[in-house]
Formats: structure tokens, sequence, C-alpha cells
């Protein structure tokens, strides 16, 4: 046997897959539907410890509650209004939707139906591509986006890979986002420590829409109540909150810790670029404060409409991008 598996397998009438270590007793189980993570099974302190709160069954899968670790492409976050310009060209995402009912969030492919084009397990890991095409001209997005999802489990932990080609014949506007819960202990978040490695703050308002031109960015020095650039605990901080200017560590990583000081379970979720949002999970309609949400992100939520990200949504026609993050296990 091999140190590495990888196969198909089902939870309830979900199709999933399952990558699996023999040797270091760490499994993933991702699900097809919404190429969303279920779970990241490690072995700690005698028993196995799953780091990811994501779907529990094949009802929640289908019906996604808190878009636990849901892949956002074409955008992440919340599109203001519904509404943005691109290219000169006006766009509704919900056109003829009024008043409070209208809210586009986490893009289009939560509900997605994706392929396994890719499925592979050696000495060296294993590792699955999930692909759609699910991203095609709808109102308020007349674009067409090939995406595919790779998800590799090695000795370094758990690689995501997102690769967003434009298929259409114009620019489009594009970035991807990830929304992954992790819990390390049955208590809540307040005893966990956290450290996020970045300059500023993007401050947002009730509606959590970044406020307008320079004043969405605040050097943490001026908010010290969110400031984590060095570790501490969560307490009763309530956070639902972007950060950027992250800064890189010698292999060019963008590291968030999260750290369970009872236990010296920690990880770390890595980034190569974007920025950084943390929810502390306040408001998600199950078990509330039990897990933390650490989204990374290519770009910030409503780059839609910022003048200041205009050149990094832009995919040309034909053109490809990659985000790559992932999740590291740190024990102290």
């Amino acid at each position: 046997m091999t140190r590495y598996a990888a196969e198909n397998a089902r939870l309830g009438e979900q199709e999933i897959v399952v990558l699996t270590d023999h040797v270091d007793n760490r499994r993933l189980r991702i699900a097809r539907h919404g190429a969303a993570l279920l779970s990241y099974e490690v072995a700690f302190g005698g028993v196995t410890q799953d780091l990811a709160d994501g779907y529990r069954d094949a009802a929640e899968i289908a019906g996604r509650p808190g878009s636990r670790f849901a892949v956002m492409v074409p955008f992440a976050g919340r599109i203001a209004d519904a509404r943005y310009t691109f290219d000169g060209q006006p766009q509704d995402l919900q056109p003829g939707v009024v008043g409070a009912e209208r809210a586009s969030r986490h893009g289009f492919v939560r509900d997605a139906a994706f392929d396994v084009t890719a499925l592979s397990a050696d000495e060296n890991g294993a590792q699955v591509t999930l692909t759609t095409k699910a991203i095609r001209p709808q109102p308020g997005y007349p674009h067409s986006i090939d995406l595919s999802i790779t998800f590799m489990l090695n000795a370094g932990g758990l690689t995501l890979e997102a690769s967003m080609r434009n298929v259409g014949d114009s620019a489009a506007p594009c970035f991807f986002g990830w929304h992954p819960y992790f819990r390390l202990a049955a208590s809540s978040v307040d005893g966990w420590q956290l450290q996020i490695p970045a300059q500023t703050l993007i401050r947002s308002g009730a509606d959590l829409i970044a406020l307008p031109g320079e004043a969405a960015y605040v050097s943490l020095d001026d908010v010290p109540a969110l400031d984590f650039r060095e570790p501490r605990l969560l307490g009763d901080s309530i956070l639902d909150h972007e950060y950027t200017d992250l800064h890189a560590e010698a292999d060019g990583r963008f590291r968030t810790r999260l750290r369970d000081p009872a236990s010296g379970l920690g990880i770390a979720v890595w980034q190569e670029s974007g920025v950084m949002h943390a929810f502390t999970a306040d408001t998600a309609s199950r078990d509330a404060r039990r897990a933390i949400a650490l989204e990374p992100m290519e770009c910030m939520a409503n780059a839609f409409n910022r003048p200041e990200w205009a050149q990094a949504i832009r995919l040309l026609p034909g053109a490809e991008r990659h985000f790559r993050c992932g999740v590291e296990v740190e024990l102290s």
C-alpha cells in the first residue's frame, strides 16, 4: 500500500472525493457539489481531530448553511446593491429585485456540480482536480469562465490551487476567494490565539461594504481592538473584517495563524497574494463562535466597484489566472 490514496466515495446522495495519508493518519473529504471541503482530519494527542468545520451531511452540502468552505468565483464577498460597472457598461446581477431582497455574494459556483477531471496518488501526495463550466453569461455577468480547483494533500499539508480561464470574447471581471471555517477544540473561539500579518484594516459599514475611497483603508495602529499583528487571544472580539497589506515570510507566503494554547494545536492559513477576511461566526446559523472563518481572497469584497482593484480583477479573453492558498498544521 502506498502512503497516499485518492478515491471517489459518497456521503448519502452526495458524491465526494477522499484523499488519505496512511502514514500520518490525515484525510481530506471534498464534495463535488460546490467543490466544498468537508473535513481535514489529522492525528493529534492520540485521537483524530477534524480541523475543518465543514458541512456535516448530504443535506448541509445541498443547503450550504454559512457557505462553509465555499469556493467563491468570479467574486468573493458582497457586491454593493448587486450592481457594478465594467468597461463602461452598467450591470445588474438581480434585475427586477428591489429593496432589502437585493443581495449578491460569494459568486456563482456554490451550487455548481463539479466534474472530477484528475484523481491521483503516489508516495509524494494525493490530489484531485474538480472543474466546472457553470460560469456562463447570465443577468449582470455577460462572460464565460472555466474554473478548476485542485486540492493537494502532501507532507506540507493542504494546498488549494484555483485556475480561472476567460473563454469568452471580451475582458471579464473575475477573482477568487475561499470561505473555510476552522475549529481547533470543542470550546468557543474566545480562548484561541489569532495572528494576522496585516498592516491595514479595510473598514466597512453596517452592510459589510467597504467605505468609499481612501476612507476604507485604516492603519491598524489606529484600531488596536482589531490589531492581530502579534498573536493574542480572541477573547470577546467580534470579527467580520478584511485585512490587507499582508506581510510575507521568507518563502513569499502570507500566513494567518490560529492556535489553541490549551492543547498546542495550531494552523497556518497561507496565501501568496490578496487579502484576508476573518469572521468569528457570531451570526452563523450553526454553532456561533465555535469556529472561525479565515478567508484568503485574491481581492477585497466589492472589488468590482473599486477603481483601485480594476486591473487586479481584469481577465482578458483567453487569459488564465491562478490563485494558491493552503493550510499547514503547527504543533507546539
